[in-house]
């Protein structure tokens, strides 16, 4: 009766490896499918963020003095629209 509980029991885990291998092989395959091979999905997805990174790296010190540039841009306005006011101010007798 042990004995074959004991056999019962080492097939049982060889039917469990099997069917964990047999799985795990099918995962593989859907995953290499993925991105496993240069012509892949991921691959192309990989290929195309390069070649964005590439072509907007030159961006970032543009960006830089466009905001310094713009900062002064906004100073000098903020003069101007003091200058208007007192403008305004002193065409309208001081009335607004």
């Amino acid at each position: 009766m042990i004995t074959l509980l004991t056999l019962l029991s080492c097939l049982a885990a060889v039917a469990l490896l099997l069917v964990v291998a047999v799985y795990l092989i099918l995962i593989h395959r859907e995953l290499d499918a993925i991105g496993g091979s240069p012509t892949s999905f991921l691959a192309k997805i990989r290929f195309g963020l390069r070649a964005i990174e590439t072509e907007t790296g030159h961006l970032a010190p543009q960006v830089t003095k466009l905001n310094a540039g713009l900062a002064s841009l906004g100073d000098g306005l903020a003069a101007v629209d003091q200058e208007l006011e007192t403008v305004v101010g002193n065409l309208t007798g001081g009335e607004k």
